[in-house]
């Protein structure tokens, strides 16, 4: 289904910046989370996890389900298709599992965010909590890295069904 060009640049610029504020949500919860894990100094430590919980329900939350969702549409409505290639379907695999994942995540978040607001933290306390949440915005971020990729390169490949429809198309003009 073709949209009018100006809904359908509407859409991708909705998909690139809630994708690429997403990637920048993520950035900045892992400098938090390292900065929490590695300093000594409690009131650090203690606005990093704070913050850490209000930027991952403020900005990472709503960015992973609009990405999602704009890229959703962006496909279904433009000539890309969902499952007519496989760098399509590549990205939202890692799209929706990226999205998953966050939500199980959430509950340590939570957890040193609470922690952290009601006593200062020991350099060695939750230390498996804290290291926990500095290696899931590692592999996040990588996540999203492999999706922007997938998004600017557009390796060739269609799947079997894009090829099917790329030769139905073609037979019937």
């Amino acid at each position: 289904m073709a949209m009018a060009p100006a809904w359908r640049i509407g859409v991708l610029t909705a998909h690139i910046v809630s994708s690429v504020g997403w990637l920048g949500a993520v950035a900045a919860f892992l400098a938090l989370a390292t900065a929490g894990l590695t300093s000594t100094d409690a009131a650090l430590v203690r606005g990093a996890y704070v913050s850490m919980d209000v930027i991952t329900w403020y900005l990472i939350v709503p960015a992973s389900f609009a990405s999602l969702v704009t890229g959703i549409a962006g496909s279904l409505l433009t000539s890309w298709g969902l499952f007519r290639h496989y760098w399509v379907l590549i990205k939202l695999a890692i799209t929706v599992a990226a999205t998953a994942l966050l939500m199980l995540h959430t509950r340590p978040i939570g957890y040193m965010a609470q922690a952290a607001a009601g006593a200062p933290l020991a350099p060695r306390e939750l230390h498996a909590v804290r290291l926990q949440l500095v290696v899931d915005a590692g592999a996040a971020l990588g996540a999203l890295l492999v999706t922007t990729v997938l998004g600017v390169y557009k390796p060739r490949g269609t799947t079997p069904y894009g090829t099917r429809k790329r030769t139905d198309t073609a037979a019937a003009t």
